[in-house]
C-alpha cells in the first residue's frame, strides 16, 4: 500500500492490512528518532505501524494509552524506572498507560518496528520529553 491508500483508510469501519509490507516500506534512516504511518485514525483509537531509528529517552503521553506488539527487532525499554530496563523481541506486547513515562534506550538488532494501538486516538505531537533538552515532537516522529 502507498501512504495516500493509507491516509484514505483512516477512520474505516474494518480492513486488513499487511503489516510486513508496511514494515519494509519504511527507509532505512530518518531524521527523527521514528516513523509512523497511520492505519486507522478515529476518537476511540489509533493504529499505526512505527519503525524506530534511535534510542528513545524517557517520556510520556497525555492523551492515550500506547500498546506495543513488537514486530521486527530487538532492543530495551523501561516504564516508570530505568532499574527495571529489559530487552524485547518479535512477539511481545509492551504496554503503557497513558502519562507512565517510559523509554526504549537500546537498539540491539535493527529494524525494530512496532503495531501500536493507541486508545483513544494519539495525536502525534502527543509526546512530552521529561527532560526537554532530549528533544520535541518534531524530533521524535513524523508520519510516512
Amino acid at each position: 500500500m502507498t501512504t495516500d491508500q493509507h491516509s484514505s483508510l483512516k477512520g474505516v469501519k474494518g480492513d486488513r492490512f499487511d503489516l510486513n509490507a508496511i514494515a519494509s516500506s519504511f527507509p532505512d534512516t530518518a531524521d527523527t528518532m521514528l516513523l509512523d504511518t497511520y492505519l486507522t485514525d478515529t476518537p476511540s483509537r489509533s493504529i499505526r505501524v512505527f519503525r524506530v531509528y534511535r534510542g528513545v529517552p524517557a517520556h510520556y503521553h497525555t492523551q492515550c494509552d500506547e500498546i506495543l506488539h513488537v514486530l521486527s527487532g530487538e532492543g530495551t525499554f523501561w516504564i516508570d524506572d530505568p532499574g527495571t530496563e529489559a530487552a524485547f523481541a518479535p512477539g511481545h506486547l509492551l504496554v503503557f498507560p497513558r502519562r507512565a513515562v517510559h523509554a526504549l534506550p537500546r537498539i540491539l538488532r535493527s529494524p525494530i518496528v512496532f503495531l501500536a494501538i493507541d486508545a483513544p486516538l494519539r495525536e502525534q505531537d502527543d509526546v512530552t520529553f521529561v527532560n526537554q533538552e532530549d528533544g520535541a515532537s518534531k524530533q521524535f516522529i513524523a508520519g510516512i
